[in-house]
Protein backbone atom coordinates (compact mmCIF):
# COMPACT_ATOMS: atom_id res chain seq x y z
CA UNK A 1 0.00 0.00 0.00
CA UNK A 2 1.69 2.95 -0.81
CA UNK A 3 2.21 5.66 1.31
CA UNK A 4 -0.25 8.79 1.57
CA UNK A 5 1.00 10.94 4.30
CA UNK A 6 1.08 14.52 3.93
CA UNK A 7 4.72 14.37 3.45
CA UNK A 8 5.07 11.65 0.89
CA UNK A 9 2.75 13.76 -1.35
CA UNK A 10 4.70 15.32 -4.17
CA UNK A 11 3.37 19.23 -4.27
CA UNK A 12 4.86 19.58 -8.05
CA UNK A 13 1.73 22.06 -8.93
CA UNK A 14 0.89 24.58 -6.38
CA UNK A 15 -2.65 25.38 -6.70
CA UNK A 16 -4.23 28.66 -5.50
CA UNK A 17 -5.76 28.32 -2.34
CA UNK A 18 -9.22 30.48 -2.30
CA UNK A 19 -8.41 32.32 1.47
CA UNK A 20 -4.63 31.70 1.20
CA UNK A 21 -2.84 35.01 0.76
CA UNK A 22 -0.06 35.59 -1.66
CA UNK A 23 3.32 37.04 -0.51
CA UNK A 24 3.61 40.90 -0.75
CA UNK A 25 6.29 41.40 -3.48
CA UNK A 26 4.35 38.57 -5.65
CA UNK A 27 1.33 40.87 -5.29
CA UNK A 28 2.97 44.24 -5.73
CA UNK A 29 5.73 43.53 -8.34
CA UNK A 30 5.50 46.29 -10.28
CA UNK A 31 5.55 48.90 -7.64
CA UNK A 32 8.45 47.25 -6.29
CA UNK A 33 10.09 47.33 -9.46
CA UNK A 34 9.53 51.39 -9.68
CA UNK A 35 10.21 51.45 -6.14
CA UNK A 36 13.52 49.89 -6.68
CA UNK A 37 14.50 51.96 -9.89
CA UNK A 38 13.97 55.19 -8.00
CA UNK A 39 15.16 54.87 -4.89
CA UNK A 40 18.15 52.70 -5.11
CA UNK A 41 20.02 55.49 -7.33
CA UNK A 42 19.00 58.03 -4.79
CA UNK A 43 20.30 56.23 -1.53
CA UNK A 44 23.41 55.53 -3.38
CA UNK A 45 23.99 58.77 -4.75
CA UNK A 46 23.02 59.97 -1.22
CA UNK A 47 25.59 57.73 0.34
CA UNK A 48 28.54 58.73 -2.17
CA UNK A 49 27.73 62.71 -1.79
CA UNK A 50 27.82 62.33 2.19
CA UNK A 51 31.02 60.44 1.91
CA UNK A 52 32.85 62.44 -0.13
CA UNK A 53 31.78 65.72 1.59
CA UNK A 54 32.77 64.06 4.86
CA UNK A 55 36.02 63.17 4.23
CA UNK A 56 38.94 65.24 2.83
CA UNK A 57 41.20 63.89 0.72
CA UNK A 58 43.74 67.27 1.60
CA UNK A 59 44.22 70.24 3.59
CA UNK A 60 46.34 73.29 2.55
CA UNK A 61 46.35 77.35 2.53
CA UNK A 62 47.22 79.41 -1.08
CA UNK A 63 48.45 82.86 -0.61
CA UNK A 64 47.57 85.66 -2.60
CA UNK A 65 44.72 87.94 -3.94
CA UNK A 66 40.98 87.18 -4.77
CA UNK A 67 40.71 87.83 -8.47
CA UNK A 68 37.33 86.90 -9.29
CA UNK A 69 34.50 85.76 -6.49
CA UNK A 70 30.34 85.41 -6.92
CA UNK A 71 27.38 83.14 -7.11
CA UNK A 72 26.74 80.84 -10.11
CA UNK A 73 24.65 77.94 -10.86
CA UNK A 74 21.33 77.93 -12.20
CA UNK A 75 19.83 75.57 -10.04
CA UNK A 76 22.49 75.16 -6.93
CA UNK A 77 23.89 78.84 -6.32
CA UNK A 78 27.88 78.18 -5.13
CA UNK A 79 29.97 80.65 -4.61
CA UNK A 80 33.13 80.16 -6.83
CA UNK A 81 36.01 82.05 -6.89
CA UNK A 82 39.90 82.55 -8.27
CA UNK A 83 42.74 83.00 -6.02
CA UNK A 84 45.72 84.99 -8.33
CA UNK A 85 49.12 83.44 -7.16
CA UNK A 86 51.70 85.11 -7.78
CA UNK A 87 55.76 84.92 -6.21
CA UNK A 88 57.21 87.53 -8.18
CA UNK A 89 55.72 91.13 -9.19
CA UNK A 90 55.05 91.03 -13.30
CA UNK A 91 55.76 87.15 -13.67
CA UNK A 92 52.22 85.66 -15.14
CA UNK A 93 50.11 84.55 -12.35
CA UNK A 94 48.82 81.27 -11.58
CA UNK A 95 45.14 80.99 -10.44
CA UNK A 96 43.53 78.54 -7.89
CA UNK A 97 39.94 77.92 -8.84
CA UNK A 98 37.91 77.58 -5.65
CA UNK A 99 34.42 77.03 -4.08
CA UNK A 100 32.78 78.08 -0.65
CA UNK A 101 30.05 76.42 0.67
CA UNK A 102 29.30 78.56 3.86
CA UNK A 103 27.78 82.23 3.50
CA UNK A 104 29.72 83.47 6.10
CA UNK A 105 33.15 82.16 4.77
CA UNK A 106 31.92 84.05 1.30
CA UNK A 107 31.23 87.41 3.27
CA UNK A 108 34.64 87.55 4.86
CA UNK A 109 36.09 86.57 1.33
CA UNK A 110 34.49 89.99 -0.24
CA UNK A 111 35.09 91.91 2.67
CA UNK A 112 39.06 91.28 2.10
CA UNK A 113 38.99 91.69 -1.96
CA UNK A 114 42.05 93.69 -2.90
CA UNK A 115 43.88 92.44 -0.39
CA UNK A 116 46.64 90.10 0.05
CA UNK A 117 44.57 86.52 1.46
CA UNK A 118 45.49 83.18 2.87
CA UNK A 119 42.54 81.18 2.13
CA UNK A 120 42.00 77.75 4.13
CA UNK A 121 40.96 74.79 1.58
CA UNK A 122 39.86 70.83 1.75
CA UNK A 123 40.25 69.04 -1.37
CA UNK A 124 37.07 66.42 -1.62
CA UNK A 125 37.53 64.22 -4.45
CA UNK A 126 34.81 62.64 -6.40
CA UNK A 127 32.45 65.12 -5.20
CA UNK A 128 28.94 63.63 -7.80
CA UNK A 129 27.38 66.83 -9.01
CA UNK A 130 28.74 70.49 -9.49
CA UNK A 131 25.83 71.52 -7.02
CA UNK A 132 27.87 71.23 -3.75
CA UNK A 133 30.58 73.81 -6.30
CA UNK A 134 32.60 73.46 -9.17
CA UNK A 135 36.17 72.68 -8.16
CA UNK A 136 37.06 70.11 -5.49
CA UNK A 137 38.85 72.85 -3.57
CA UNK A 138 36.43 74.35 -0.62
CA UNK A 139 37.54 77.15 1.44
CA UNK A 140 37.17 76.64 5.03
CA UNK A 141 39.39 79.65 6.00
CA UNK A 142 39.95 83.11 5.16
CA UNK A 143 43.20 85.13 6.57
CA UNK A 144 44.11 88.78 5.66
CA UNK A 145 47.94 88.45 5.50
CA UNK A 146 48.35 92.60 5.52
Amino acid sequence: MPDTSPSAVPDSDPVEVPGRRRGFFRRHWGKTLVAAIVFVPLVVFTLWAGATLAFTYSESDRVGYVQKFGKKGWLCKTWEGELQLSTIPGSAPTLFHFSVRNDSIAQEIVRTEGKQVSLHYEQKVGVPTSCFGETEYFITGVRELR
